[in-house]
């Protein structure tokens, strides 16, 4: 019997327990996407990709032009006959390799715009991630969520403001 009532005092002490831990859990969101988007640093750092996909998609034509160019020209000296069957085939892959070589540089101008969009990118999100951090620990929240993921929401408990404020902005 004295081991029912200790069983029971001990399963009713769990559900206390679990129960006040959870009324101590505090709740909070922010808009990150406003947030970044009043960021002068994404601003220019959005304007800075811009410009390099500009410079790269600019040296990329020049090469598809030059290309077309090459093909128009072997297509006119076959159909003129300038060319024997031998240096036909050899111009044929080298224009093959050329247009092979030219959906490499296509997909390593999309790489190298990844690649610098995280360097400028990452550490605005890790700024903003400790800012996030700060507030909710200064202001007791247990978590802090995004705003696009809430289907309900208090406005009382919107820290986007705090966290500009926390970033200066």
């Amino acid at each position: 019997m004295k081991n029912v009532f200790k069983i029971g005092a001990l399963t009713l002490a769990m559900f206390a327990f679990a129960f006040t831990a959870q009324a101590q859990q505090t709740f909070g969101y922010v808009d990150a996407q406003a947030i970044l988007a009043e960021l002068p640093a994404v601003k220019q750092a959005e304007a800075n990709l811009e410009a390099l996909q500009a410079q790269l998609q600019k040296k990329l034509e020049a090469s598809i032009t030059q290309f077309q160019q090459d093909v128009q020209a072997f297509q006119q000296k076959v159909e003129r006959g300038e060319l024997s069957r031998i240096q036909q085939e050899e111009q044929q892959r080298a224009l093959e390799a050329r247009q092979q070589e030219l959906a490499q540089e296509e997909q390593g101008m999309v790489q190298q715009i990844q690649d610098k969009r995280t360097e400028l990118l990452e550490p605005i999100y890790d700024s903003l991630n400790e800012a996030i951090a700060s507030v909710a620990e200064e202001n007791g929240f247990t978590f802090i969520f995004d705003k696009q993921v809430l289907l309900y929401s208090e406005e009382s408990q919107d820290m986007s403001e705090a966290v500009k404020a926390k970033i200066n902005i």
